[in-house]
């Protein structure tokens, strides 16, 4: 991969001694992701020989066993992909939508001005799992027995449970011993949270996945025995027996959308459960929501930077705040743009303020004017709002003449005041708080091939903390439409059938045409944040992989947050210490109000690279939290 600066001579600060690990090299295969038995199992499938769509299925499923507070079969994903015989990047749409039931009306009946944090009532269609299956039958090379084959044996025969799930379910105990029996009944079934290190294990799960691979017994079962793989009618019965496969996954897909899954679902959540509002309520998803629901592939919406092409979501999703912030940034001189200076620090605050009100204003699940968010005009007027002053305020632009939509500004202490009492976040995502607590959060998976396969994914939402566990599932369903307003002058208003806009946000960077980067990170509103500073610093300051991860990370939280009770804090710069008192000084002569997180409290980035001109691969992880991994060769 090349780029704007020599990796020999950095023109941004390096942090200072060795990185934390190194960043691997190799030529077969490299997996990254935020556990390393999901970065283990991933490459695994990668040396016996899957490519890079069935490992990252086969480290989701694993997520899903092993990070249990972070993500679940029912959540949500996101994900970017480009294959080896078309480098163009594609969207794995696996963000559900509002159920039918889920109108302003039926919220507001309930007593309710925000969509709560947990409970039934805050679940968009569960749609992750879909999205991974047709992954794999489109892309994919193996059996959805053998992908599966890892996630099943974790919850059958158990595993070390992390420290971090053991801390969340027992910050969690009071609320599912007293509202939710059923989540006490798999996550406390000796009346307390296991303790870090436990063999943890989750037979209703794995019971789940192999009731998916059956729903394919019998199909193709004479393409198994068709004629020898030899000349023509070799490549007949080939050809066959993919299909054949494809038919195998395809009626899994089926099986989950109207199977024993959407029953329980559909049966279980019609009992009221405590949500974050401190109300009993019962949801308002149903089996036919789930067999109407598919996930999908979408073009990607890309930028240019330097050079290079970044790809994201749509708007329907906050990826494109990435892309605006790079546009903006992009008027500036390399040694402006280094995160570890003052004027960098500053500027990339400023820029990501101003994306993130254009995101709050202007995004959501209908038509938005992407093309003038990111028309040179636009951009311009915006980058001349940056003064050298930290703004307060909160600034969307003007689309078309109009005034812009406002959600609701309300600080932390106004919505205490308002509620009656002490905020309580929940157990929604409610990613880094400002004393750099985690208190949940999100996954993410990167794998990239021999072959020239890449793909970057971020699995979220049902969360074990985000509503009552469903029983017999071993799961419980996601909290996403907490994104949406209760307010129809809104872009992102709660509407039947509109997806939530989601925060779920991977990266796909090309340079002339052809992908040199996937990487991603959790942390809700920060996840754009946290990977802007990780491709300034590779792409402009020619830092490594893994120093630029390693680097101290910043992010704003001067906007509503995405999360209940969507509370903002003006001004607010959360900061890792290592950035340096005289560089945090500065910040706050400028009028940032700095709050700092510790040295090691920001960020949660992985990423897998491809040189397309040698074949070389590369990888790093996040060593924040000693969690996340990379593996490869």
């Amino acid at each position: 991969m090349t780029s704007t600066a020599s990796p020999a001579s950095p023109a941004f600060v390096v942090p200072p001694g060795p990185t934390t690990r190194p960043t691997l090299e190799g030529t077969f295969g490299m997996t990254a992701s935020t556990h390393w038995i999901a970065t283990a199992c991933a490459q695994a499938v990668l040396e016996r020989g899957g490519n890079a769509f069935d490992a990252a299925t086969a480290g989701a499923f694993v997520l899903h066993v092993v990070e249990p507070h972070l993500n679940g079969p029912g959540g949500d994903m996101t994900g970017i992909f480009a294959t080896a015989e078309d480098p163009t990047p594609v969207v794995m749409m696996g963000q559900g939508a509002a159920p039918a039931g889920a109108t302003l009306a039926h919220y507001r009946a309930e007593g309710l001005t925000r969509v709560p944090g947990t409970g039934a009532l805050a679940a968009a269609v569960p749609t992750a799992v879909d999205a991974w299956l047709k992954l794999l039958a489109e892309h994919g090379t193996w059996e959805l027995a053998d992908v599966l084959a890892y996630a099943i044996d974790l919850a059958e025969d158990g595993h070390p449970v992390l420290a971090r799930v053991s801390a969340q379910i027992a910050s969690c105990a009071e609320m599912f011993t007293q509202h939710w029996p059923s989540s006490a009944a798999l996550w406390m079934p000796g009346g307390t949270a296991p303790a870090p290190g436990d063999l943890v294990r989750n037979p209703e799960y794995a019971a789940v996945l192999r009731d998916l691979i059956a729903a394919g017994d019998g199909i193709g079962a004479e393409a198994a025995d068709g004629a020898p793989a030899d000349g023509a009618a070799g490549s007949a019965a080939s050809a066959d027996a993919a299909d054949a496969r494809r038919a195998r996954i395809e009626a899994a897909r089926e099986r989950w959308r109207t199977g024993p899954v959407a029953q329980a679902i559909d049966a279980f959540v019609r009992t009221p459960h405590r949500h974050s509002d401190g109300a009993d309520h019962a949801g308002v998803i149903t089996a036919q929501d789930i067999a109407a629901t598919e996930a999908t592939f979408e073009p990607a919406v890309t930028a240019t930077f330097r050079g290079y092409t970044v790809a994201k979501t749509g708007p329907w999703g906050q990826g494109p705040v990435l892309l605006q912030a790079l546009r903006i940034l992009d008027g500036f001189e390399d040694a402006q743009l280094d995160p570890a200076t003052e004027e960098g620090a500053h500027l990339v605050l400023e820029a990501l303020k101003l994306a993130l009100a254009d995101r709050d204003a202007h995004y959501g699940d209908a038509e938005v004017p992407l093309e003038t968010l990111l028309s040179e005009e636009y951009t311009a007027a915006r980058r001349a709002l940056i003064g050298p002053e930290a703004s307060h305020e909160f600034r969307p632009g003007a689309l078309d003449g109009a005034d812009p939509a406002l959600p609701p500004l309300v600080t932390e202490a106004e919505f205490a005041r308002e509620s009656g009492g002490v905020v309580d976040h929940g157990a929604g995502e409610p990613t880094v708080r400002p004393s750099g607590e985690v208190r949940g959060d999100t996954c993410h998976i990167d794998v990239v091939d021999r072959w020239g396969n890449i793909v970057s994914a971020t699995p979220s939402g049902g969360w074990l903390q985000s509503s009552p566990t469903v029983p017999g599932l071993g799961f419980c369903l996601g909290t996403r439409l907490q994104m949406m307003w209760l307010d129809e002058a809104m872009p992102s208003v709660l509407r039947p059938g509109a997806r939530p806009r989601t925060t779920l946000t991977p990266t796909l960077v090309l340079k002339d045409g052809v992908p040199v980067i996937a990487c991603g990170s959790p942390g809700g509103d920060q996840q754009d944040q946290w990977q802007l500073l990780f491709l300034l610093r590779v792409l402009v300051g020619g830092l490594s992989p893994q120093q630029a991860i390693d680097a101290p990370a910043l992010h704003t939280t001067s906007m509503p947050g995405s999360f209940w009770p969507r509370t903002w804090s003006p001004g607010e710069a959360v900061v890792e210490d290592r950035l340096g008192e005289e560089l945090l000084a500065g910040l706050e002569r400028r009028g940032h109000r700095v709050v700092r997180a510790g040295d090691w409290a920001l960020g949660r980035l992985s990423c897998v690279v491809r040189d397309p001109a040698t074949g070389v691969l590369r990888a790093a992880a996040n060593p924040r939290g000693a969690q996340g991994y990379a593996a490869g060769r």
